[in-house]
């Protein structure tokens, strides 16, 4: 398939160079259809979230919630409140009898719940280090380095109160090494959930998407 590609490439390219046509490239917005529409919804109700490994010295749940709870607001114009659910396993998020009985005086709303964890691990690297010198013979020297690395796993799930079922879900691993051994849980967390959040809410708000196309004319 590939080298099939290749020659009906090829061939396009040949004749646009043996005719007198002429092609642009353009860049056009695509209008985006969300996968969920949040005006269907009067509230958004954002609940405990289910940590499956414990962070030292991080209150992941109270972060997840908060940043939530802060940048939907900035793209919902309805309610925005939080609800302590307690939660204890995997499977509760195919029970939908306990979504409903949780959400009884929530009738129009949406929850937004799942599971997560954050990790943080140092690794050793022998890296190459350049001496000053351009003539001596030796021009490099090796040195051992330490890269601290944070991976965030989040399993996201939007639930309809009135019926339980699972309107949305999706998986989402984050990952990023930082050369300071010292970098803090709490500045790389950032990092990490700013990305969750554009996957997320490209799902949900469906903005414009950029794409190229090509005007030829003769």
């Amino acid at each position: 398939m590939g080298k099939a590609k290749f020659v009906l490439l090829l061939s396009f390219l040949v004749l646009l160079s043996c005719s007198s046509s002429y092609y642009w490239k353009m860049r056009i917005e695509i209008p985006g259809e969300p996968i969920l529409k949040l005006d269907d919804f009067k509230e958004i109700v954002i609940t405990d979230f289910l940590i499956t490994k414990e962070t030292k010295d991080f209150d992941l749940n109270k972060e997840i919630v908060d940043y939530f709870t802060s940048e939907l607001r900035n793209e919902f114009e309805g309610k925005i409140s939080s609800k302590k659910i307690p939660l204890e396993k995997e499977d509760v998020f195919k029970d939908e009898e306990f979504w409903k009985a949780q959400g009884e005086d929530l009738k129009e709303a949406l929850l937004v719940s799942g599971s997560a964890q954050y990790t943080e691990e140092v690794r050793k690297a022998i890296l190459e280090r350049r001496k000053d010198r351009v003539d001596d013979p030796f021009q490099s020297k090796r040195g051992l380095a330490e890269r601290r690395f944070y991976t965030f796993l989040l399993d996201l799930y939007l639930i309809d109160p009135k019926t339980g079922k699972t309107l949305y879900k999706r998986n989402f691993k984050e990952s990023q090494g930082y050369k300071n051994p010292k970098q803090t849980a709490h500045f790389a967390f950032f990092d990490l959930i700013q990305r969750v959040k554009a996957k997320f809410f490209q799902n949900i708000l469906a903005g414009a998407k950029i794409q190229e196309r090509y005007l030829i004319s003769k």
